[in-house]
């Protein structure tokens, strides 16, 4: 039989295996930690398939005859071996280093050494299969400590140095050297070249699936980022972790998923989830230790994990400490059901979901802060509005009530919706129109009845539905009847507009008074301003709830001149729905 065919059959074993190899997240983790348990662990491997590789090997008499047998466990005195030990020697110390590649050299060596009784003939395979380790371990990514998948190419022509470095030490130390490299030499040489091409590409091929395995991770992460990003608006709670939990189950491939505070499980989802119970205290030691340490915890075992139930399923877990303004808040924790699918690339995916959920819970806590304390400084610019109307009020209705009894109960019930619409404005930072409308009017009717005929005022049409912040309206009427006419008896108008302009609400409120002083127009709405006719704190307050509200840009515009005053605001357009209307 032809001896290419028969160590090309050899080189298709090895590569067999190495499809079984790669297809195990247990080797492909081996490749990229660089630790001594992974050291072992490929040792272990390449030195099977070394062994493997002398037991298959093709068994040569002396006269370049191919003897057929099963097993080598011996070898005749005189006889040799076509085998494609080199190859799995050379591919140890690509992937694991100068010293997993001597580790299996050595041992192949030895072995088959010991195929010949370590008889002085085969001695020399010992450092030949040493030295071809060591060698190749140089290809090794000594820099960053773990294998860098090398193209096919390269790996032909490491392989082809490899075995032509073992076919020298034929040559100089095998009795039948020159007859024997002569025969086997060539074919050895470049099929060992291309089945070590072949092993390489299929690892590169693995590693690129991995990557695009960690770029659809990337995606996910980011897809996750986007769905718990409006979630932790309103601080760290239960039903945020609950929701969060959900969310990650969905988009990974994790069994089970928990978020802790510092004592208690807040949120729980997945296997396992009949003994993880939600509110239970945080029984494991690994939590405490994450929390402690700030480090990300892995467990790889049942019993690192910690879980005191007897049919826990969970045996691999990550850990990762959420950390929010410095203080660490609770734990992310993943969980898998079967070890070997814990790979650094979920690691990495834990670690970066735990980094995206920390910056969020810490960009909703200070968003929440933000809103109360924006919601108190509303309520109290909200109060200091009305308190100088009520005294007159009440003092008009007691004056109507001597002459006119039905007017004044009229006007009790005005002043009852004055006070109904200050109590349910201070509660809320945005009103319907048809309410502040409703507001307007029951301020105008007592202060009606205080100066009958010296005011007319007159509203345009409205979207009743429509949502502005409470008293808007009603303070800008107010500041007109009270600043703009002065001594005036007669003929003082005041119009309210209200447009809706796309997606923003226009209202307007002028009058026919005698306008502005220019020198103190600037300081209107943005500061206390010192004048016989007030201070401008209504004014003030109300620009203050709109920039608190909206944003710095939306504000009172004033215009003014002799023959009047027009205040104007322009907010978003907005229902309880939420949703701009057309105009």
């Amino acid at each position: 039989m032809n001896l290419s065919i028969l160590v090309a059959e050899q080189v298709g074993l090895v590569i067999l295996l190495a499809f079984a190899l790669v297809n195990i997240p247990a080797f492909r983790r081996m490749l990229v930690v660089s630790n001594w348990q992974s050291q072992l662990g490929l040792w272990l491997i390449f030195a099977t398939f070394a062994v493997i590789s002398n037991l298959i090997g093709v068994l040569i008499a002396p006269d370049n005859q191919i003897i057929k047998r099963t097993l080598l466990l011996s070898i005749p005195q005189g006889y040799s071996v076509a085998n494609v030990r080199i190859l799995t020697v050379t591919v140890a110390g690509i992937v694991g280093g100068p010293l997993v590649g001597g580790g299996v050299g050595l041992t192949a060596g030895m072995f088959r050494a010991f195929q010949e009784s370590f008889s002085p003939e085969a001695m020399f395979y010992i450092p030949s299969t040493l030295l071809i380790g060591i060698l190749s371990g140089f290809f090794y990514d000594q820099r960053r400590q773990r294998f860098s998948p090398l193209k096919a190419l390269n790996g032909f022509f490491i392989g082809l140095l490899m075995e032509s470095i073992q076919m020298t030490f034929v040559l100089l130390f095998s009795p039948t050297g020159w007859t024997l490299v002569k025969f086997i030499g060539l074919p050895m040489i470049v099929i060992s070249a291309l089945g070590t091409s072949v092993f390489l590409s299929i690892i590169r091929l693995f590693f690129q699936q991995e990557l695009a395995a960690q770029a659809a991770q990337t995606r996910t992460v980011l897809n996750l980022a986007l769905s718990t990003l409006p979630v932790f608006q309103h601080g760290f709670t239960t039903a945020a972790a609950q929701t969060v939990v959900h969310l990650i189950i969905k988009y990974t491939t994790f069994d089970a998923v928990s978020i802790t505070d510092r004592h208690r499980i807040l949120a729980f989802e997945g296997v396992g989830s009949d003994h993880h119970k939600v509110d239970q205290k945080i029984a494991t030691d690994l939590s405490y230790r994450a929390m402690r340490e700030e480090m990300v915890e892995i467990a790889d075992t049942q019993a690192a994990i910690g879980c005191q139930h007897p049919d826990c399923p969970l045996q691999s877990a990550v850990v990762v400490p959420l950390i929010a303004g410095g203080e660490t808040i609770g734990t992310l924790k993943l969980y898998y059901a079967q070890r070997w699918r814990l790979t650094p690339v979920e690691v990495q995916l834990g670690t970066g979901i735990g980094q995206i959920l920390s910056t969020q819970i810490m960009l909703g806590k200070a968003s929440y802060q933000t809103e109360l304390l924006r919601d108190v400084e509303i309520k109290s610019l909200q109060s200091q509005v009305n308190p100088h109307f009520f005294f007159n009020a009440i003092n008009t209705i007691v004056a109507v009530m001597r002459r006119d009894p039905d007017q004044a109960r009229k006007l009790l019930l005005s002043l009852s919706t004055y006070f109904r619409d200050n109590l349910m404005g201070a509660r809320e930072t945005l009103i319907p129109l048809a309410q502040e409308y409703e507001h307007v009017q029951a301020y105008l009717a007592l202060e009606q009845a205080r100066f009958p005929g010296k005011y007319e005022v007159t509203f345009s049409t409205y979207p009743p539905a429509a949502l502005i912040p409470p008293f808007s309206i009603q303070v800008l009427v107010e500041n007109a009847i009270r600043h703009a006419f002065g001594q005036r008896k007669h003929g003082n108008k005041v119009t309210v507009t209200v447009r809706q302009l796309a997606d923003e609400l226009a209202i307007s409120v002028a009058d026919n008074g005698q306008g502005i002083d220019p020198a103190q127009l600037p300081k209107l709405g943005q500061e206390v301003v010192t004048s016989a006719n007030g201070s401008g704190t209504a004014l003030q307050n109300l620009n203050e709830r709109l920039h608190g509200l909206y944003d710095p840009h939306t504000g009172l515009k004033i215009k003014t001149s002799p023959n009047g005053t027009t205040v104007m605001m322009r907010i978003p357009y907005q229902t309880r729905e939420g949703r701009p209307k057309e105009g």
